[in-house]
């Protein structure tokens, strides 16, 4: 399945990182109908335009609408980043349906990156990017800054684990520029050695 922003593959696992959260949502609730598995991850630092204090005070707003008659019905204010998220895209699906029901089930976001999705290949979304979205010099704050401001208490564990995680795939990455290092240095050695037999080989060679 291919569609406008070009995701393809059976499952795609997103790297929110400095995405805008309404773009983000939009692309992924759009994807999500046309039958796409989408996995996010790094929900805590997508970004919102506007700044912080601004943010808040609009959060605080919405913290504040209830349910007169059976305030336990809803609205349901959500105080992680992930399901922020969550709740921003299924705004965006006619998610009462089967097929908007379905489409959200095809949806996973975390905070962070969780061990099986930190070996496999993250993707951008351009048409997301802050880099490329917000207007130099416009304010902005990340999701899991507002959301550890109004309840939500694990942003330092959140970032104690990213940061370990790093550390563990910079050693992996270390250890495979070394092993590279030393298949080129074999290869050369092995052509250096058969010399003239190179040509005879060179056909088969694959």
């Amino acid at each position: 399945m291919v569609s406008g922003s070009g995701l393809c593959a059976k499952r795609v696992v997103v790297d929110g990182r400095h995405h805008m959260l309404g773009r983000l949502a939009s692309v992924l609730a759009k994807e999500l109908l046309n039958g796409q598995r989408v996995v996010v991850v790094r929900c805590d630092e997508i970004c919102l335009s506007g700044g912080l204090v601004r943010q808040k005070m609009k959060y605080m707003r919405f913290l504040r609408k209830r349910m007169n008659t059976k305030p336990s019905h809803g609205p349901i204010h959500f105080r992680a980043p992930a399901k922020i998220l969550w709740r921003t895209i299924r705004g965006m699906i006619p998610h009462k349906t089967k097929r908007g029901a379905a489409a959200l089930a095809r949806l996973k976001t975390f905070e962070g990156v969780p061990p099986p999705y930190d070996k496999v290949k993250r993707m951008v979304i351009p048409d997301a990017l802050k880099v490329l979205r917000l207007q130099a010099g416009h304010k902005y704050c990340l999701l899991g800054r507002l959301s550890s401001e109004v309840g939500w208490n694990h942003y330092e564990t959140i970032k104690e684990l990213e940061r370990k995680r790093k550390e563990k795939s910079q050693l992996v990455y270390e250890r495979k520029k070394q092993l590279t290092k030393l298949r080129v240095k074999a290869e050369k050695a092995a052509e250096e050695k058969l010399g003239a037999q190179m040509e005879v080989i060179a056909p088969i060679k694959y």
